[in-house]
């Protein structure tokens, strides 16, 4: 297969096509967005909502299953799928009912209820982790994270891997420029000069990892089994076993953060492939699309957590309610029932046997598609998630990854699909199935998307 750059001036008339179509199409989206600038910062109620390659933003009205509606009535095939928050579907019936159920029986206490038991039972078997906690956020359970690690092994740095995306926990904005760790583009308003406890490498490079180590300061490895928010990057062979070895081997702990990556299987990466992390952390889809996140961790390692938690220390200030780890509104209730049906009813191994083979029909067509067109985009599948990147083979690492971006023919391949009732991830080329996935709406995916290449090239 060949690139075949395009012309530019070719993409440009296109996206200009794409945008006023959409906005033919859109008036009461059109309407709503003036409407929202009144109040809201940037007219949306997250900033990273209006970062789609639409002229402004497309307002939903309503989401089921693998579908959505936008307030002009137009109907759309969801690939996107919350960017995992809605993996297995939006508003799964088992999680509405319990929704339904609990609205009238409260929300917060700042008490435990009888579902967390099952909730933490039912982690436990799947991830293998001893002992859970829940936060509201991947970032909050990653903050958590990172304080347990350093406040257990009594180190400060903290080693990423270049172009890693662990929510917004301020250790993690950070990158890697000719060998060394700098400070994220655009980050605002940072007091503290990250790079003084951060060590950042690049993924599959063994190398550097033992490196960063060496030294014997290192707190914890945080990491996803693979990396997905620039674009995947798949583990070599051996990466993980090597990984694991030397953090112990160095006396670091090893963080896990699956909430991607639980694209795989039942069980995550960390069950398909036998990992062993001290720490774990998912969010997004846990609660079936409600704002919650979990922190599992090895009894080793809540054994010295509960050691550090009756310190007779009178500098420690005894207990959790100083430590910087909390937030009210985290385990409530309503969130935990939420939770204990998604895992019972909605994450289950029937789910991922039909998710998966369907997102391995649409990996297929698509490599079938690209190869007779003579592209030379390259396929990478997670279970159920699916990524097209515009290199000729898989980059091996974030720098790498990085460099087969081009902005300008993402944003405009997104837009010609969502004008034809398609939506897949805005920030990169992803896409996810969920049990409610058609066929036919894969077919109409791998078959929009040929259309974009013959209009282009």
């Amino acid at each position: 297969m060949t690139s075949r750059p395009y012309q530019l001036n070719q993409l440009i008339a296109l996206a200009q096509d794409e945008a006023n179509r959409f906005r033919l199409n859109h008036p009461q989206s059109a309407r709503l967005a003036e409407q929202a600038k009144q109040h809201l910062y940037g007219g949306v109620p997250m900033h990273w909502m209006a970062d789609w390659s639409t002229p402004f933003p497309l307002f939903v009205q309503a989401a089921k299953g693998a579908c959505f509606s936008d307030v002009d009535g137009h109907r759309y095939a969801d690939f996107c799928l919350g960017d995992t928050g809605s993996m297995f579907g939006h508003s799964p019936a088992p999680v509405a009912q319990v929704i339904a159920e609990q609205a009238a029986h409260g929300y917060t206490t700042m008490l435990p209820s009888e579902d967390a038991i099952a909730v933490s039972q039912q982690l436990s078997e799947r991830f293998g982790l001893a002992f859970w906690q829940i936060a509201t956020t991947a970032t909050d359970a990653n903050r958590w994270a990172l304080r347990w690690a350093r406040a257990v092994t009594k180190r400060k740095v903290i080693v990423v891997f270049d172009g890693c995306y662990h929510g917004t926990v301020d250790e993690t904005m950070v990158r890697l420029h000719n060998g060394k760790t700098v400070h994220r583009k655009g980050l605002k308003g940072q007091a503290l000069d990250l790079t003084q406890y951060m060590r950042v490498v690049e993924f599959n490079d063994l190398d550097a990892l033992q490196a960063a180590l060496q030294n014997h300061d290192v707190a914890a490895v945080l990491c996803e089994p693979v990396m997905t928010n620039i674009g995947m990057v798949l583990p070599e062979a051996g990466f993980h076993a090597e990984l694991r070895r030397l953090t112990r081997a160095y006396g670091t702990l090893l963080i896990l953060d699956e909430t991607h990556t639980i694209s795989t299987g039942y069980g995550g990466y960390t069950q398909a492939f036998g990992l062993e992390p001290d720490l774990f952390v998912l969010g997004k889809p846990i609660a079936g699309g409600l704002p919650c996140s979990v922190l599992g961790m090895s009894a080793e390692v809540a054994q010295s957590m509960q050691q550090l938690n009756t310190s007779n220390n009178p500098n420690d200030h005894d207990g959790h309610g100083h430590s910087g780890m909390g937030t009210t509104l985290s385990a409530n209730m309503f969130t935990m029932r939420a939770m204990r049906a998604n895992l019972e009813q909605v994450m289950t191994r029937a789910a991922y046997q039909d998710m998966i083979p369907k997102a391995e029909y649409l990996a297929q067509g698509l490599r079938a598609m690209l190869a007779q067109h003579q592209l030379a985009w390259c396929i990478t599948q997670i279970g159920a998630r699916v990524e097209f990147q515009f290199s000729a083979t898989p980059p091996r690492t974030g720098h790498a990854a990085e460099l087969a971006f081009d902005d300008e023919l993402e944003q405009c391949i997104h837009l010609y699909l969502l004008n034809r009732g398609i939506m897949i991830t805005p920030f990169h080329n992803m896409m996810l199935v969920c049990p409610a996935t058609q066929v036919t709406d894969i077919d109409q995916l791998i078959q929009t998307l040929a259309a974009f290449i013959q209009a282009l090239y």
